[in-house]
């Protein structure tokens, strides 16, 4: 363990319509520093998660955080991207800032400003996150990829609707309460499943429910090492990490096993000395629901194809064997891209503190993280431990 978190702070997640990448930066970036009880000259580096990729006109925004605080003039900021694993490359970035002895103290902020982009546009940004060549003029956008993976899962596993609807209402169920997401409304099981006109199929067998949120938010945490971690108020330590980089076509790769997610998560168990079953909960990357149900498989909770067992017999509820997405995931919380994977790290901290209110996770020890880009091509993944 090299690197712990020691402050943090999670603006709502929404349509903030009133707000810019800029205000939502400096927002998060303060209630961090705040939070952490040190003071603006104590950061060492900062760094940005922000995709953008068109959502926002002001490009080259490291430097925004600066001014959170005119302490920070003059301190290195870096804006990092990774698709939508863009926070988690972020973050990961100050763990290595940590772990080489090049910062103290590291600052990390995510930011993504969605909602207020015009529909058609939307859908043109996200696609960015996928290989064009292959992609390019998929129907419904990024849901059009993630369309053809389930079709392809559902052609070769079978129907996998009553599972997908699943994923979807317990998620919408955890994010009721969640403070932070951006739809607080259990939707139950029975409208899920069903197509309707507030409902409707959007790409393949996927429906509104199982698509991501729109979204606009930030979210911000302050890094240090475990030796001055332990002097401060609260510390929440890696255990480990990993980022494993897969094949941006698809075409390259079998699209239904997420070798990248597996990998991923194989190395950072390894080297945390953990099984899968060591974990108290997981919060992993479900941008559409085929998704969460793939990363069962890719994650080793299941065998390959079978993954709607752990959904269809309660494993991954709030009581089950292995909770995911206790706050609500993607799909209730919100998927503001760059501030994703930092909030997954928020809110992975504060369970483990036991401060995750009424998505508290009992007992919670140790907690899983799997954050993605693209179609299961950048791979994050965090494993968390309170130490203080």
């Amino acid at each position: 363990m090299t690197a712990a978190m020691v402050g943090w702070a999670h603006l709502p997640f929404g349509k903030h319509a009133d707000e810019t990448v800029e205000t939502l930066i400096v927002k998060a970036a303060s209630k961090a520093i705040h939070d952490a009880g040190i003071s603006p000259e104590d950061v060492d580096e900062i760094l940005l998660g922000h995709f953008n990729a068109g959502f926002s006109e002001q490009d080259f925004t490291a430097a925004l955080v600066l001014q959170a605080d005119p302490a920070l003039r003059f301190k290195p900021a870096t804006r990092v991207e990774n698709a939508c694993a863009t926070g988690s490359a972020a973050v990961q970035q100050g763990v290595r800032a940590i772990a080489s002895g090049d910062a103290r103290i590291v600052l990390v902020v995510g930011v993504e400003q969605m909602t207020t982009t015009p529909g058609p546009q939307i859908g043109k940004n996200l696609l960015r996150a996928s290989y064009l060549e292959e992609d390019g003029e998929i129907p419904a956008g990024f849901a059009g990829v993630f369309g053809q993976i389930a079709d392809a899962y559902f052609q070769k596993y079978g129907d996998q609707s009553d599972a997908l609807a699943r994923i979807a209402a317990k998620n919408h169920k955890n994010g009721t309460g969640n403070p932070y997401a951006q739809m607080r409304k259990d939707l139950g099981y029975e409208f899920c499943r069903a197509e309707s006109e507030k409902n409707p199929f959007v790409a393949g067998p996927l429906k509104r429910t199982d698509c991501s949120l729109v979204s606009d938010g930030a979210a911000a945490i302050v890094l240090t090492d475990t030796a001055t971690a332990l002097g401060m108020k609260k510390a929440v330590a890696f255990r480990s990490t990993a980022h494993v980089q897969d094949f941006l076509p698809m075409s390259k790769r079998d699209i239904l096993q997420f070798e990248g997610c597996s990998k991923a998560w194989g190395q950072a168990l390894g080297d945390a000395g953990l099984t899968l079953e060591d974990l108290s909960f997981v919060e992993t990357h479900d941008c559409f629901t085929i998704a969460e149900l793939i990363e069962y498989e890719a994650m080793g909770l299941t065998k390959e194809g079978e993954g709607s067992r752990a959904i269809l017999e309660g494993w991954t509820e709030m009581d089950g064997k292995l909770p995911v997405n206790p706050s609500g995931g993607l799909k209730a919380k919100g998927h503001p891209i760059g501030a994703t994977g930092v909030s997954m790290h928020v809110l992975t901290a504060m369970q483990l503190l036991g401060e995750a209110g009424d998505i508290q996770v009992k007992d919670a020890e140790l907690g899983g993280i799997f954050n993605m880009g693209g179609a299961a091509v950048a791979n994050y993944v965090s494993v968390l431990q309170a130490i203080k």
